[in-house]
């Protein structure tokens, strides 16, 4: 990483990349460090996590569940299939026209985008972690007289967890990045906005300080997640293998 930064520095000053559309990475993160002591770094960082944070709560409140009910009836998968393939695919981009029209330009938009792209990846491995139930386990359950309500909390979904974590994994980049999209889009409050504002101002190495702040809270948010996932799961054959790889 320093090696990369060093090489950056030289071809910037040298002027071998143009330093008006790439600023020197010392310029870049000595504005940045002005910035840490702004309210307004503060209160865009607070807008984009907020739009994450709520988005992907309200993606996981809505795929999880219907995930275990579509993944627990092979009825209900096949007659559910066509219209999850054909939604699955549609960029959240793609509907912001029709968002501004119905949510305007605010906080709504946002919230709307981030959970429309986080709801697949979680329905997706949900209903492939319920299907994926080790059928000798159902059967011992079965054979000991267990209820199906049973069945599905004491042998289902422990097994859905690793799949239902990984889902929850995905979506928690994703939902950074359809914050951020909208904000950049749209207009709603938050860094995406900043880093448009700074662009079309001229301030180079404010955009470059802002990208470099998602960068960071993207690494962050996902070493958060993966660390908890470890530990839920350190029960888990992979998580097993990966720490004995370690």
């Amino acid at each position: 990483m320093l090696a990369a930064l060093s090489v950056l520095e030289s071809v910037t000053r040298t002027e071998l990349i143009s330093s008006r559309h790439f600023p020197p990475p010392t310029k870049i993160f000595s504005t940045l460090a002005r910035e840490l002591g702004s309210a307004t770094l503060w209160s865009d960082l607070a807008n984009t996590l907020g739009g994450w944070a709520l988005g992907l709560a309200l993606a996981f409140a809505i795929a999880v569940p219907l995930g275990i009910v579509v993944g627990s009836s092979a009825l209900l998968h096949r007659l559910l299939a066509l219209p999850i393939e054909f939604l699955r695919p549609i960029p959240s981009v793609a509907l912001v026209p029709l968002v501004v029209l119905v949510y305007g330009t605010g906080f709504q938009s946002k919230l709307f985008l981030v959970v429309f792209a986080c709801l697949w990846p979680l329905l997706i491995q949900t209903i492939y972690g319920v299907q994926d139930t080790d059928p000798v386990a159902m059967d011992t359950a079965r054979s000991f007289g267990l209820g199906r309500t049973e069945r599905l909390v004491l042998v289902t979904l422990p097994g859905a967890v690793p799949y239902i974590a990984t889902g929850l994994r995905i979506s928690s980049s994703v939902a950074l990045m359809l914050a951020v999209t909208a904000e950049l889009v749209i207009g709603s409050a938050g860094l995406g906005r900043s880093i448009n504002l700074a662009g079309e101002g001229g301030a180079v190495e404010l955009m470059y300080a802002l990208i470099v702040v998602i960068g960071v809270t993207g690494w962050a948010l996902n070493s958060v997640f993966a660390r908890i996932e470890r530990r839920v799961l350190h029960w888990h054959v992979s998580v097993r293998r990966l720490e004995h790889a370690r």
